[in-house]
């Protein structure tokens, strides 16, 4: 069973996250490993300097970037998944777009130790071995 302590420490990541403030790492390992599994931004990143230096690079074309979290749903004691849903706006564009996504949560000792982005819920889905009537 996942511990209680991880999920609410999900919780609060999201509830920042929500409100559209990226700006706290505190609850990351120093050494996480951030992987934006799908999109035009994909990559693997480690550590904090390079996490968020990615997800600057990736939020930087878009404005009114909102994520909401749709559900958490522990794996194990170490891993949540987060289906999520996200809204933004391209600043050259100005169109809006929306994507059905999900994060992939491994904690350790109180600290997301790797954080794994998809923008799609159904590649999410295919790395845990799940079909999409699954999830």
């Amino acid at each position: 069973m996942v511990d209680d302590r991880n999920m609410e420490l999900v919780r609060s990541i999201y509830s920042a996250w929500e409100r559209g403030d990226y700006r706290s790492d505190e609850w990351a390992d120093p050494e996480i490993e951030f992987v934006m599994a799908d999109g035009p931004d994909r990559g693997s990143w480690t550590g904090l300097s390079e996490m968020a230096r990615a997800a600057r690079a990736a939020l930087r074309a878009w404005e009114e970037h909102r994520l909401v979290a749709d559900g958490l749903h522990p794996l194990d004691d170490e891993r949540i998944l987060v289906l999520s849903h996200r809204t933004a706006r391209g600043k050259t564009s100005g169109l809006t777009v929306q994507a059905d996504g999900a994060e992939l949560f491994h904690m350790r000792n109180g600290k997301v130790t790797k954080l794994v982005r998809y923008l799609d819920r159904e590649g999410a889905f295919a790395a845990l071995g799940w079909s999409s009537a699954a999830g």
